[in-house]
């Protein structure tokens, strides 16, 4: 057998593995980020939705990315099992593996708009939808036969199809749950309902940072010619760069360096060169981060401003990154980059307005998509189920008690149990 077919797959196995840790970087980020008595809520239905996904995704959800259909669906390849299957040079396995990582990321950043708030239900009945049928068909336009990859889309990791994609659910969610208790008073103005453990969400945003050179470096599928190394220097950089963008602008603003803009502003890097990383130079990957880390703090304050509780900053960090990172290659994508991996050149390298109009016309119609749909999906379970939010004696306790019977930190919250003698 061909070592390259051999290397090739046991380094996409590699990739699989470190995309599936980015869910341990999600639940520290997620639970960091939120109060101490829904930590242990958010933690298991991460777990247990990264389960449902794979198996609707097993049985539908790639047939209808991959699978022979029109220009809207793919219709073949369900129930996915054939192991004699080649996909991109890949055994079949290996790219069914590698892609259901990326649409089980999509679901946990759609779940962002959830946090706090709704039923574990709800999660449940969303997971399938969103596996199904939301994700599917976006991914189906870029990643499969669909027709912005007809017309030559450039999403080389998923600035769009996942990160866009899921955020827009997450918007959806946010406007039909509708706020948590305390977020805004009367007047608009809004509390801080601070996360409860800001070196949890460090070191979920780490563990994000590392796994995600398997969601780009590993967007190559393959090691034969090594241009997984040039993807992962663009995704560093990038980083870096919207780490250190955010913390000056809210340092400079605000007089301090608050970490959670730090660390999202980070996020933002990551997400904006994820479409781009395989199209720009070095250089350009800088002033993607850049751009992501400053509008990522600007995109924080206007949600807020219009009254929209993101706990997890999913619509900023996934949403408005993401879109950024799809529309850097209309300017930045290089040539010779554009030849390699599809579609034209960007403007400041003289491709005119061609793949800049593309990006737009992608963003704008997989965005309205993933949110029109999303939000009919969610309206119909709330007619359907009662409602999708627990109650508002659910929400003070906690969802860990409220869900699940039990806190996450037992030890620190306010149970017969744990009450001082004579208390």
């Amino acid at each position: 057998m061909d070592p390259i077919y051999l290397m090739n797959n046991v380094f996409i196995i590699v990739c699989f593995t470190l995309v599936l840790l980015m869910q341990g970087g999600f639940i520290l980020l997620e639970a960091g980020s939120t109060r101490m008595k829904n930590a242990g809520h958010i933690a298991g239905k991460t777990i247990f939705t990264v389960g449902v996904a794979s198996i609707v995704f097993w049985a539908v959800g790639y047939g209808f990315i991959y699978g022979e259909g029109n220009a809207f669906i793919g219709l073949s390849d369900f129930f996915f099992g054939d192991f004699t299957s080649e996909v991109d040079g890949l055994a079949g396995s290996t790219d069914f593996m590698f892609q259901l990582a990326f649409a089980a990321i999509a679901l946990t950043i759609a779940f962002g708009g959830f946090a706090e708030r709704a039923k574990l239900t709800a999660y449940v009945v969303f997971a399938i939808a969103f596996s199904a049928i939301v994700y599917p068909v976006v991914a189906h336009w870029i990643w499969g036969d669909g027709w912005l990859a007809d017309l030559g889309k450039q999403d080389f990791a998923g600035s769009t199809v996942v990160h866009l994609t899921g955020a827009m659910a997450a918007l959806a969610a946010t406007i039909i749950l509708k706020p948590r208790i305390g977020k805004f008073n009367k007047d608009g103005s809004p509390n801080d309902l601070a996360g409860h453990n800001q070196v949890y969400t460090a070191l979920g945003v780490l563990v994000l940072w590392v796994g995600w050179f398997g969601f780009n470096a590993g967007s190559t599928l393959g090691v034969d010619g090594a241009f997984f190394g040039y993807v992962a220097l663009n995704t560093q950089l990038a980083a870096a760069a919207g780490a250190i963008a955010a913390m000056f602008i809210v340092w400079a603003l605000s007089g301090k360096a608050d970490i959670p803009t730090t660390l999202n502003g980070a996020l933002a890097g990551l997400v904006a060169i994820t479409a781009s990383c395989a199209f720009v130079a070095p250089w350009a990957a800088v002033v993607i981060g850049v751009i992501g880390g400053l509008i990522v703090y600007a995109s924080m304050k206007f949600f807020e401003k219009m009254q929209i509780d993101d706990p997890i900053f999913a619509l900023s960090v996934h949403g408005i990154a993401g879109i950024w990172g799809t529309i850097s290659t209309g300017f930045f994508a290089t040539p010779e980059l554009a030849a390699m991996n599809g579609g034209e050149a960007g403007l400041f390298y003289g491709g005119g307005l061609t793949q800049l109009g593309v990006q737009t016309i992608g963003v704008v119609s997989s965005g309205l998509f993933a949110f029109v749909l999303s939000f009919i999906i969610l309206k119909v379970m709330v007619t359907i189920m009662g409602g999708i939010r627990v109650s508002e004696e659910e929400e003070l306790i906690g969802l860990d008690m409220a869900e699940h019977g039990s806190y996450g930190y037992p030890e620190n919250m306010p149970t017969e149990e744990n009450k001082a003698p004579g208390a």
